[in-house]
């Protein structure tokens, strides 16, 4: 019998890749969107509409899929926004509607396929987090901090959840070549803001960068590679170089001289 996957966020990026390899190997994935009409039918696998803040969509999209599967193998917490701006002059609302979405909604959703998991004694959780969540980057706080949480509740979870033969793998991607730059929330300052021409600047290097990035399906790939593995690690980090060699610099050097190399690398 074919493994049934749950992927939240995958009317696009990385859930769309996951969706389609996995599907193409033979599992039964059904990917989320917040409103699936606005996209093509998929071939392989199915794509339901479901917001991930919305805890009555949730139990839903669950039901669902129980009703006619009886089961979740695999659930891969994937949707999420990308999101910036200077701490001080970020609005409650983007602050809150960023850790519902990139945090508290894959929470409930975990809460809700745990127990199907635990009755089958089996499962795997696989969050697909950020690099970001690995350091301090001015201006990407609030991002920052919700998939460093979504790490820590997969490393919390993976402990709480070992003796019932449920996994959780943390993926943390660098950037990659992606709609993230589309999807991003950027918040928006007054050019009065005395943030305004270093925030903006970072911006249009962030973007460019952006477009000259890795390819996505590298993540499609390290996914498939997890299932498949028995035993997988707690935590993959996948991206380039720098992003990679600046999460090793953080943990051998002092803390205000790694800050002073993250500054003078964004000319602050």
């Amino acid at each position: 019998m074919s493994k049934v996957v749950l992927i939240t966020g995958s009317s696009s990026g990385f859930g769309k890749l996951i969706a389609k390899k996995l599907s193409d190997f033979g599992y039964k994935v059904y990917g989320t969107c917040r409103n699936s009409k606005k996209y093509q039918k998929p071939k392989k696998y199915k794509l339901l509409s479901c917001d991930i803040t919305n805890s009555s969509d949730l139990k839903k999209i669950v039901k669902s899929i129980i009703d006619k599967e009886k089961k979740i193998d695999i659930l891969i917490n994937n949707a999420g926004t990308g999101f910036t701006g200077p701490i001080e002059e970020i609005s409650s609302f983007d602050l809150i509607k960023t850790f519902e979405t990139n945090l508290f909604g894959h929470i409930k959703l975990i809460q809700l396929v745990i127990p199907i998991m635990r009755k089958n004694k089996s499962g795997l959780i696989i969050n697909i987090t950020s690099i970001a969540a690995y350091n301090s980057i001015p201006y990407v706080g609030v991002y920052s901090s919700t998939k460093a949480s979504l790490k820590i509740i997969g490393e919390c979870l993976n402990m709480e959840l070992k003796s019932f033969g449920i996994k959780v793998v943390n993926i943390a991607p660098g950037d990659y070549k992606t709609n993230a730059i589309n999807n991003r929330n950027d918040t928006e300052i007054n050019k009065k803001s005395p943030y305004y021409n270093t925030y903006n600047s970072l911006i249009n290097k962030w973007d460019s960068n952006m477009k000259k990035s890795r390819d996505p399906n590298e993540i499609s790939n390290l996914v498939f590679k997890v299932i498949d593995t028995p035993n997988p690690k707690i935590n993959y980090i996948i991206g380039g170089f720098l992003q990679k060699i600046s999460i090793k610099l953080r943990k051998i050097l002092p803390e205000k001289i790694y800050q002073k190399l993250i500054m003078n690398h964004y000319k602050l």
